[in-house]
């Protein structure tokens, strides 16, 4: 039976997994807000090309490699990262699972913000092997 909380308990645990990314990379982050919704939009289904039910979380914006560029023209609306609350749920079984599973797609998108590909992501969080 996947875990359900609360909004509130949701957003909650997102807040303290953001507050575990090392200060360093945090004091970085510029122009971001981290938004928890129930499910992605009919929009970043398309854009994506992953369906509804399987997206836990999409960052939109430019990725900080990006904004730093000597031509960069700053976005007219704040990066994103968004949290697909009932995808990351329904995946989870325990209170445990559901906490360490909004870490790992915070941070999977965090990553995109500081410009990794999703190759370089799966690298990492392989610990480095491919």
């Amino acid at each position: 039976m996947p875990m359900h909380v609360p909004r509130k308990q949701f957003e909650r645990y997102a807040e303290k997994a953001l507050a575990g990314i090392p200060r360093k990379y945090r004091k970085l982050f510029h122009n971001i807000s981290i938004i928890v919704q129930d499910m992605p939009d009919e929009e970043d289904v398309r854009l994506t090309g992953v369906p509804a039910d399987e997206l836990l979380g999409l960052f939109k914006g430019a990725s900080i490699v990006e904004e730093e560029s000597f031509f960069a023209v700053p976005p007219p609306l704040p990066n994103a990262i968004y949290l697909y609350q009932k995808n990351i749920e329904a995946i989870c079984r325990t209170e445990r699972e559901l906490i360490s599973e909004i870490r790992m797609t915070l941070l999977h998108e965090v990553g995109h913000y500081f410009g990794m590909t999703e190759e370089d992501l799966e690298a990492f969080e392989n610990g480095g092997k491919q």
